[in-house]
């Protein structure tokens, strides 16, 4: 695909899958605040999208938005109890607030399924 072929680059109006591909390049690109901006409004539009949640999650994790990237990843467990990875990044989340004894449970969690950091 060429890049000028996309509708964010173009200025043409978005729709939510170029959306999600803008906000994933912002993401690989090291712009997590960025991406969370463009993930936050697909979220409200599409609140069901576990993907985009988590990938919403991951980015305001990855740009210090601790409160936010617990509320979605709460959310997201909530949704997705099964979903490992969303347990581990919880579980990071709490770490980073030091919330350690809340943390727990979530990394055993995503342990017994599979999901590691290592």
């Amino acid at each position: 695909m060429r890049i000028d072929a996309l509708s964010w680059m173009s200025g043409t109006e978005a729709g939510p899958a170029d959306r999600w591909e803008h906000a994933g390049y912002l993401f690989d690109s090291g712009d997590p605040a960025g991406a969370a901006t463009v993930l936050a409004e697909l979220v409200a539009e599409q609140p069901g999208a576990a993907a985009v949640r988590l990938l919403l999650a991951r980015a305001y994790y990855h740009s210090a938005q601790l409160g936010r990237a617990e509320t979605e990843l709460r959310e997201l467990v909530r949704r997705e109890p099964a979903d490992g990875y969303a347990h581990l990044l919880l579980g990071r989340t709490l770490q980073r607030r030091s919330r350690h004894d809340e943390a727990a449970p979530h990394l055993r969690l995503a342990e017994a399924m599979g999901v590691s950091a290592g």
